[in-house]
């Protein structure tokens, strides 16, 4: 049977009831394995959301999309920004903004997602790239933080790298769903990297990541034998091994004496 595409209502129902799964994806190949695989919730760049193909590989993925308040603008901006993606089939749109943002846009009915913890285009003002909440003061204020993103109207939050024990303490006092990158089970969806996943990410490895897959290998291996294979084609092109009879087409004969003839 066709999976349904889950709505906020039936998200915010399975609080507390278990784990969803999430996943950050950057192709339509990602998107159609993680619709066959199941997976509950994605979070993708507006150029994949907004592709023409997305939905007819995706129909049932939960999709949130979004841009940093760094790359936006204005408010004005982010409205427009808002009402493009979600137009285009977007279920929820990631906002770093200020709260005043948040509240702007759910007034407009726009499904929000916050993000509390360690949120790299805000990471200046806790410390730079490290956990956040490790201390009883840091912890009190990012309940604090996750109770005014309710306030102001965002239905979830991502909460990234934050100590186990304060995530699920926080999410058991709060109605806002918490989606958990490095902060535990605690919370309402497991979020991880689909390049993490898949072994494809080539840089930094975060300790909450785990690999299932060797892709980076495969991608060399395929590499290796694209460098090959065009080689070869040079040899060929050479060595006059290509092309061959059956690569080529050919005149019929009367044709071709009439031709070399007309040349004369």
């Amino acid at each position: 049977m066709t999976r349904r595409k889950p709505t906020i209502a039936d998200l915010r129902a399975a609080k507390g009831r278990g784990q969803l799964t999430m996943l950050r994806i950057m192709t339509l190949d990602e998107a159609a394995a993680a619709e066959e695989a199941g997976i509950d919730i994605v979070s993708l760049p507006p150029e994949l959301v907004t592709h023409p193909r997305y939905r007819e590989v995706a129909p049932s993925l939960f999709s949130m999309t979004g841009k940093t308040h760094l790359q936006v603008g204005t408010r004005d901006d982010y409205h427009r920004f808002c009402c493009q993606v979600m137009e285009a089939g977007a279920d929820a749109v990631y906002c770093s903004g200020g709260l005043d943002t948040v509240e702007a846009m759910a007034r407009e009915h726009i499904p929000i997602v916050g993000h509390v913890g360690l949120v790299p285009s805000r990471a200046t003002w806790t410390g730079g790239m490290k956990a956040v909440g490790k201390t009883a003061a840091s912890a009190l204020a990012l309940l604090n933080e996750v109770r005014a993103y309710e306030q102001a109207g965002a239905f979830a939050a991502e909460i990234e790298v934050v100590p186990v024990e304060v995530a699920a303490e926080i999410s058991r006092r709060v109605g806002l769903l918490l989606w958990s990158m490095g902060a535990g089970a605690g919370c309402d969806a497991q979020y991880l990297f689909a390049e993490d996943i898949l072994g494809s990410n080539r840089g930094h490895m975060p300790r909450h990541s785990k690999v299932y897959r060797n892709f980076a290998a495969e991608y060399d291996r395929l590499q290796a034998e694209r460098v090959a294979a065009f080689r070869e084609f040079a040899a060929d092109v050479a060595s006059l091994a290509y092309p061959e009879d059956k690569h080529i087409v050919k005149m019929p004969p009367a044709e071709l004496q009439e031709f070399l003839s007309a040349l004369d």
